[in-house]
């Protein structure tokens, strides 16, 4: 086994407010809330990609949300800056919103490591999963009550009269309750969920409904996700989006794809590749400098090896371990078409608040030991570096690009966030048909669905009809991409976010509809 690193570089610069990077100063030392600032981005670019009616027609939306919200400032809080969906969907409305002139804020919770336990034990029973198996009761609702007051102390300072919150996740949802005792505008954004009733659904939500019974407005990602005790007059359901522009999603041509690869240690060197460069966030050009830490045997890929790729976190709703059977029996099956599989995570030491990290990539370090040597040594498993938010992101953009079948076999998934990405680079996708990915893709239409998730014939099969396929590729990436521009982009959720801030501030209630 090899496994191949290279040390952070720290970027320059000193702490402070976030600027959409992993850093940040507490704004008190003893609790530990942190804002993220995001620059303002114009929409102009968009019109490129959808029209300028449909551009014009956003602005003047925004006009009627300027006047409606008055002189208030919408803010959202979450657990995370960096390293998860949350935060990149977070990244791209602010900037948008900011350009379009709406006042909007984002803080970020922290806590100690037994806050997140439980927290990642709630998000787990959420999609009906028991997770570690921990325990949901009262010794630790009052640790979990605990820590979000103490956070509340910093945010009822920044917060004023009049403001609105979004809180994300239930590693917010402990601040509905003091944010309504303020009486400002209160909305709990759920970006998971379980479709129906089950065990581990219903223990995570009796946990959480005292919180959350009163809330004025929850958002989910699927209808299907709303509890049965929360009114209907006050669910509304909103996919998340993707940024076109952001560095994981901006286009990159193959030079630089490839010089990010290579850099990166994700696939071998040579060539004609030219400098490793990306444009970051706030618009300079840089280099990739950090490589991946990556578990194999032997040496990268060739740049012509077919990849099959996965992004995701650490989770063991991603089936990594899954994916590693499911490609094996393609390769036991054949044909497999010199096929390499790379499972990329982000660095463990990059992601706060998912503590399951580490225990979830050793189990799939041994489940990759036990492959057999022929299978092992086609099999490539990354630690993408977070040392800069907007590196990592330049790299995933390049991994995903270069994929020959971009897979997501997740056992459950609130919306594949991953899925939207590839399907906007026009990748072949294989992806589980589970939760919101169901919605995102139709099977034979932009992607091929596995409908059951656990059986590594059907993963294989699916991978391979991809592989041997080149027209049926092109025609799977073409539809993907045009999906994404016509429904998943961040002017679409900028619309449904502005008619659901005319609601919180005009007062009319919402139904179950999209916003």
């Amino acid at each position: 086994m090899h496994r191949s690193s290279q040390l952070p570089r720290p970027r320059a610069g000193g702490g402070g407010e976030l600027d959409g990077a992993a850093e940040g100063t507490p704004l008190a030392a003893e609790r530990g809330v942190f804002q993220v600032h995001v620059p303002a981005r114009a929409l102009s670019p968009f019109v490129d990609l959808v029209g300028v009616e449909r551009v014009e027609a956003v602005a003047r939306e925004a006009e009627v949300v300027r006047a409606a919200i008055g002189p208030h400032t919408v803010w959202n809080v979450n657990s995370t800056a960096a390293g998860g969906g949350v935060s990149e969907i977070l990244r791209s409305l602010l900037r948008y919103a900011r350009g379009l002139g709406v006042e909007v804020g984002w803080l970020v919770v922290e806590g100690p490591p037994e806050f997140f336990a439980i927290t990642k034990r709630l998000h787990n029973a959420l999609h009906d999963n028991a997770g570690d198996g921990s325990r949901l009761g009262p010794r630790e609702a009052a640790l979990y009550e605990r820590v979000l007051a103490q956070n509340f102390a910093d945010i009822e300072r920044l917060v004023r009269p009049g403001d609105a919150v979004v809180c994300h996740d239930p590693q917010t949802a402990g601040l509905v309750p003091h944010l309504r005792r303020l009486g400002e505008h209160v909305v709990w954004r759920c970006h998971i969920g379980h479709e129906g009733p089950g065990i581990e659904a219903d223990a995570g939500w009796a946990f959480l409904r005292k919180y959350l019974e009163e809330v004025p407005i929850a958002v989910f990602t699927r209808s299907a996700y709303v509890p049965s005790w929360l009114s209907c007059a006050r669910a509304v359901t909103i996919p998340p989006n993707i940024d076109p522009f952001s560095v994981k999603n901006q286009w990159m041509s193959e030079p630089s794809t490839r010089a990010i690869l290579v850099t990166a240690g994700l696939v071998e060197g040579g060539g004609d590749a030219c400098c490793s460069v990306y444009v970051r966030e706030d618009g300079a050009t840089e280099e990739v400098t950090h490589a991946a830490e990556i578990v194999r045997e032997g040496g990268p890929p060739a740049w012509t090896t077919p990849l099959v790729v996965q992004v995701s976190r650490w989770d063991r709703m991603k089936d990594h371990v899954g994916l590693l059977a499911g490609f094996a029996r393609l390769l036991e099956q054949g044909p497999d078409f010199g096929a390499e599989l790379v499972l990329a995570g982000p660095a463990q030491r990059g992601v706060a608040d998912d503590p399951e990290g580490p225990e979830v990539l050793g189990e799939v370090t041994r489940a990759w030991r036990a492959l057999p040597e022929g299978v092992r040594r086609r099999v490539h498993l990354a630690e993408l570096p977070m040392v800069d938010v907007d590196e990592n992101a330049a790299i995933v953009n390049a991994l995903q690009r270069h994929a020959a079948v971009v897979v997501q076999k997740s056992l459950r998934e609130g919306f594949g966030l991953t899925v939207t990405e590839a399907m906007w680079k026009r990748r072949p996708i294989v992806a589980s048909a589970v939760g919101g990915i169901q919605d995102q893709l139709r099977d034979g239409v932009e992607g091929l669905l596995v409908r059951d998730p656990t059986d590594p014939g059907e993963t294989a099969d699916a991978i391979r009809r991809v592989l041997a396929s080149p027209p049926l590729a092109a025609r799977l990436a073409d539809a993907a991409y045009e999906r994404v521009r016509e429904r998943y982009l961040s002017l679409s959720a900028l619309q449904r976010w502005g008619a659901l801030a005319q609601l919180l501030y005009v007062g009319a209630p919402p139904d179950r509809r999209s916003a």
